[in-house]
């Protein structure tokens, strides 16, 4: 029987104790602890305890000690009675109390008491188990103990010392578990823990933890400290070998000097720049090596050194294989080709001629960056891309001034530093996401360095001497042109890139992506890659690319690859025209490879699972894979509608169509007259305000009940209200929707229009042509209504366009109208009240 079992015979307790939750803490029995009191319940469950004959009270631990309004249920049940041994009461209304703890309880109810918590409890026993495993157990933990403390573990030294001369087995768990490295859960667990055994062997496996713990510390502090020892030891030899070299008469810092002198005069620079570099080696030569000036002005020279200023690449081109190659990395694109072969020509014949400054604008997907890189292959430069989305500092363009901690030069010589020639292809992607906040513009930073008048000295705040980027060809990339400053647009040469027409993406999904997913997804059999013509948005990445990120931007790089073996997956022309038309609807064809690459996953796990050996996908199976359609090809309203015409739009992911609606609506006293719905922006709304001012003008010829507008307002919503909408070129459709509206005249459901509207009637022409075009394309409209002042633009309309697409010229309102809306009201006009927009016309009578 342990002493622990005795003390629990002779105690007695009554039957009701105040209780005192603690906040990360729990008491043992025998165990004397300090606590701080300062929770009104707890200060009065104290003085409870203190005005009774016996000053016991229950300790138990709250479950959050976070909580400071504690509930009953927050409390763990098992905690132990303890006597309270002193008591010192705070001026504050808190105490200081010692305690002593006794018996482990378990509080079995809460008796009834607002100031303070008082339970009723029982006494739990103490199992010791048996003898032999006991005492086993007991010695295995001393050791660890001790172990543990030698180790440096945060047990106080008083501790330590009793924990030796302890023979009682469950006083020697309930001191051990007193240890900070426990955490609260941990130290509950051996509170509620009956058996001895159980808390020795939980112990156990703990310091066992801990000493491993411990030794990996004290060894990784030993690594440490020989590392220290390691550089003093460096160190104390240096100084010692200067002193040497200084008895010798061989100075080590005169030879790094002479050195750096030797890779001035080596490194090309101009004579303004190298008499600037070698004064700052004369004030480095004059500076105490120990100077933190020393490492400033040593990194500012090799900067200067680092930075190339003689060294090009080679202008010795063919101009035949380089148009090779841009015909075998890319499919179309006449106008970039022809001028990149331009300036190749005029480059070869003389040597004056200032290097271009292109701006390809265009959709995402349609091969803007990857165009770059395969120019720089054409031209066998090193290819940079430097990303401009989201810099909002100045100082990344231009650098920081050396005054500055840490100071460096900015991105544009960082990466002219990396190219190592002075006229690389440098791509400036994503130019009309350039933002500005308070540390500066970087737009306006970027003029300077995008003006040829002014970019063969450019000036960096780091190197603060003129820098030439006159042989540089500048490429800049953007989705849409609008948010590019207008001086800065006037500095570029802009190349529009619209996007791929039906036909050309299906070459660039037979030719490249299909092939290159099949073998991504193991499924072409042993391939081996073959030089064909790529899809238009392809290319090759540049063998002397310096940019590590370049790759994830190339929308459609590498070679077609040609199976030797039959591929294990066949997706059939009718499949891949069915994805286009009615699984994507973009400019690019980004979201075309994705859904490729998603039948190719399902097939390589049908594959790799035995279930089939090959497959061969065709248009009736595409649902299986992909789902249902998300996009309707074909006319945009299936049938003729009263009040409904179909426009175009152009925003930075390319053209797109839209359907303008229109109807009419008894005034009444407090409505609008004209109510304009779906986030239409300040000209658009403009434009439609103009096109129902024509319509008013000219009620009678157009057959509108005279006095119609005073008794009825007029409604007009374009649908996609969560997307915001602005510009001119829809005032021809809003015009032509209302006067199906108010004319009862259905719209024909094959025509699309666009064209900006005046007071008189005339139609001036909008810009997009080509990216509305493609939209009509790829909608399967058969009818487009163009500005006849914008006839000029189909010079660039791919001949597949035009031949699905019948283009007809528009100069007045009265020019649309007469297309696009039926001869006869298949619908009474309206007189009064309200007609339902887009109502079916009846057949006629």
């Amino acid at each position: 029987m342990t002493n622990e079992t005795q003390d629990q015979q002779e105690r007695t307790y009554p039957s009701e104790l105040p209780l005192v939750p603690l906040r990360e803490a729990v008491i043992f029995p025998k165990i004397v602890t300090p606590l701080g009191v300062g929770r009104e319940r707890s200060v009065n469950a104290i003085n409870a305890a203190m005005a009774a004959e016996k000053h016991y009270v229950i300790l138990a631990a709250q479950k959050d000690a976070e909580v400071d309004d504690v509930q009953a249920e927050q409390i763990y049940s098992i905690g132990t009675v303890a006597e309270i041994v002193r008591l010192l009461r705070i001026p504050d209304g808190s105490a200081q109390v010692i305690v002593q703890g006794l018996d482990r309880v378990r509080i079995t109810d809460w008796a009834p008491e607002s100031r303070y918590f008082k339970a009723r409890f029982e006494v739990l026993p103490t199992e010791l188990g048996g003898p032999v495993e006991r005492e086993a157990l007991m010695r295995n933990v001393k050791t660890s103990f001790q172990q543990y403390v030698d180790n440096g573990g945060s047990i106080l030294p008083e501790i330590a010392m009793t924990a030796k001369t302890i023979e009682d087995a469950a006083h020697f768990a309930d001191l051990v578990a007193t240890s900070p490295d426990l955490t609260l859960e941990q130290r509950q667990q051996l509170l509620e823990t009956h058996s001895v055994v159980e808390r020795l062997r939980f112990l156990s496996v703990f310091l066992a933890k801990q000493n491993e713990i411990l030794e990996l510390k004290a060894k990784i502090q030993s690594e440490v400290q020989s590392t220290i020892d390691k550089t003093q030891r460096e160190y104390i030899l240096r100084e010692q070998m200067k002193t040497i070299q200084k008895e010798l008469g061989e100075d080590e810092g005169s030879a790094e000097l002479k050195e750096l002198r030797e890779k001035i005069e080596a490194a090309g620079m101009p004579e303004q720049v190298k008499d600037k570099a070698l004064k700052e080696v004369a004030r480095l030569e004059k500076i105490p090596q120990a100077s933190p000036e020393t490492g400033v002005i040593r990194t500012y020279v090799d900067w200067l050194i680092s930075v190339p200023w003689n060294v090009a690449a080679s202008d010795d081109w063919d101009i035949t294989a380089a148009g090779q190659i841009l015909d075998e990395d890319h499919y179309g694109l006449g106008k970039v080709k022809d001028r990149i072969l331009e300036y190749m020509a005029v480059r070869k014949l003389t040597k004056d001629v200032r290097a271009p400054i292109l701006c390809f604008v265009g959709p995402p997907g349609v091969g803007k960056t990857s165009l770059g890189k395969s120019i720089a292959r054409a031209m066998g430069r090193k290819f940079i891309r430097m990303s401009l989305g989201g810099i909002r500092d100045e100082a990344e363009i231009r650098g920081h001034r050396r005054t500055y901690v840490g100071a460096l030069p900015g991105r544009i010589l960082q990466n002219m530093k990396v190219a190592g020639q002075i006229n690389p292809v440098f791509m400036l992607d994503e130019i009309d996401k350039v933002g500005a906040d308070f540390r500066g513009d970087p737009s306006s930073a970027l003029l300077e360095v995008l003006d040829p008048e002014q970019n063969f000295a450019f000036s960096d705040h780091y190197l603060e001497v003129p820098y030439d980027l006159s042989k540089v060809i500048f490429i800049t990339t953007a989705n849409i042109e609008d948010t590019t400053i207008p001086p800065r647009r006037d500095r570029m040469e802009v190349i529009r890139l619209p996007g791929y027409t039906e036909d050309e993406k299906m070459h660039i999904a037979t030719g490249y992506l299909l092939p290159r997913q099949l073998k991504q997804h193991g499924l072409a059999g042993e391939a081996a890659p073959v030089e064909e013509p790529a899809a238009e948005g392809a290319t090759e990445t540049a063998p002397d690319a310096v940019s590590p990120q370049d790759s994830r931007h190339a929308e459609v790089p590498g070679p077609t690859v040609t199976p030797t073996e039959s591929p294990r997956l066949t997706i059939t022309e009718d499949a891949l025209r069915k994805i286009i038309r009615e699984y994507t609807r973009e400019a690019g064809v980004r979201n075309l490879e994705r859904e490729i690459g998603a039948i190719n996953r399902k097939i390589a796990r049908k594959v790799a699972s035995g279930e089939m050996a090959q497959a061969t996908v065709d248009g009736a199976d595409i649902a299986t894979y992909l789902g249902p359609e998300r996009f309707e090809y074909g006319l945009a309203e299936k049938e003729d509608m009263v009040g409904a015409a179909t426009g175009v739009s152009v925003s930075e992911h390319g053209g797109d169509v839209l359907t303008v609606e229109a109807t009419t609506m008894d005034q009444g006293s407090k409505t609008e007259e004209f109510v304009l719905t779906g986030q239409i922006q300040k000209v658009m709304e403009e434009s439609a305000r103009a096109a129902l001012s024509y319509v008013r003008a000219h009620q009678a010829e157009l057959g509108v009940p005279k006095g119609f507008f005073k008794d009825h307002a007029m409604h007009i919503h374009v649908p996609a209200g969560a997307i915001p909408k602005d510009g001119p070129s829809a005032g021809v459709t809003m015009a032509t929707a209302i006067v199906s509206a108010l004319t009862g005249r259905p719209v024909r459901r094959d025509v699309a229009m666009t064209g900006e509207i005046t007071l008189r009637g005339k139609v001036l022409p909008i810009g997009g042509v080509k990216e509305k075009l493609l939209a009509v394309h790829r909608a399967g409209i058969t009818t487009f209504l163009l500005p006849e002042k914008n006839k000029k633009d189909l010079v660039d309309i791919p001949k597949e366009v035009l031949d699905t697409v019948e283009v007809k010229t528009v100069a007045t309102i009265d020019d649309v109208l007469t297309i696009a809306l039926q001869k006869h009201a298949r619908v009474t006009p309206p007189a009064t009240g309200y007609r339902d927009v887009g109502r079916p016309a009846p057949p006629p009578s």
